[in-house]
């Protein structure tokens, strides 16, 4: 695994040499551009908008532009040596409970490995937020951007997760949202049923992308018959936002008792009737 940062973790007067790796992997499907008329790749170029010339990537740099139209040219060194500490470091500024970062902050994840003569300070680092129940909440800069990050502990290992800042997040003020409405004790109860009978323990292993699984059988449909017949088409699925009045409670009945059916199926065993315990007890 490449690691993508190198540098410190600092809180207080205490910092621990450290390495990043990205703990996250794209497994998207990847799809090429073509010309419909002869299947040739589409190409994209950069070209240099006086000369209409295409530039070649070693010869692109970035650049500021003001609102006179003047440029001014940054290299990395430019970045770095803005803040030499802030693209080496990452600044832990707070800690709070877990409890207490909406889960709408998270964006990406990395993973925190010490690097030589950080492997104390990490232990210990790691250890106290787990006897706490804390997070770090910190500053970082990546790749010439800053990011507000939370550091935390998860099978004993450092993860810095890169979060929004909160003017990232739209309001949710403009949207219609009902404060309450009236819901009997009937569909309440059956409602926490259904959620009971769907409660098991997480296994992130369990999930997959069925829609990318779906579109590859699609793909590979495709590929068989290509220059034959098109493929027939797949039966459309309902509109559900067709705007129909549902019935609550035959929904959730009928969730319910689907869920029940499903839970005798894989245990194998019946519940036993009313009846027939009224005839076991008789004899």
């Amino acid at each position: 695994m490449r690691s993508i940062w190198k540098g410190a973790i600092s809180f207080g007067l205490v910092n621990i040499p450290v390495s990043l790796y990205s703990a996250e992997e794209r497994n998207d499907l990847k799809f090429s551009l073509i010309d419909k008329r002869d299947d040739g790749k589409i190409r994209y170029q950069r070209i240099n908008e006086t000369t209409g010339e295409e530039v070649a990537y070693e010869n692109i740099v970035k650049a500021y532009e003001f609102d006179d139209g003047d440029y001014v040219v940054m290299t990395d060194e430019d970045f770095e040596q803005a803040d030499v500490e802030a693209t080496k470091t990452v600044d832990i500024e707070t800690f709070i409970l877990r409890e207490e970062l909406n889960f709408m902050y998270f964006e990406k994840p990395y993973f925190i490995a010490p690097t030589k003569g950080g492997e104390k300070p990490y232990v210990l680092l790691r250890e106290a937020m787990e006897k706490t129940g804390k997070i770090a909440i910190a500053r970082v800069v990546i790749r010439t951007k800053a990011y507000l990050a939370a550091i935390y502990s998860s099978d004993k290992i450092l993860v810095l997760n890169l979060i929004r800042f909160h003017d990232e997040l739209r309001s949710s003020d403009e949207l219609k949202i009902p404060d309450s409405v009236k819901i009997s004790r009937k569909e309440m109860d059956l409602a926490e049923s259904l959620i009971e009978g769907m409660t098991a323990q997480w296994k992130p292993e369990d999930y997959e992308d069925e829609y990318k699984d779906a579109v590859m059988k699609r793909i590979e449909a495709k590929a068989k018959m290509k220059g034959k017949e098109v493929l027939p088409e797949e039966e459309k699925a309902e509109d559900s936002g067709s705007g129909k009045v549902v019935d609550i409670m035959d929904l959730l009945k009928k969730s319910v008792e689907a869920k029940k059916t499903d839970a005798k199926k894989k245990t194998g065993k019946k519940s036993a009737e009313p009846d027939d315990d009224k005839k076991k007890a008789s004899k």
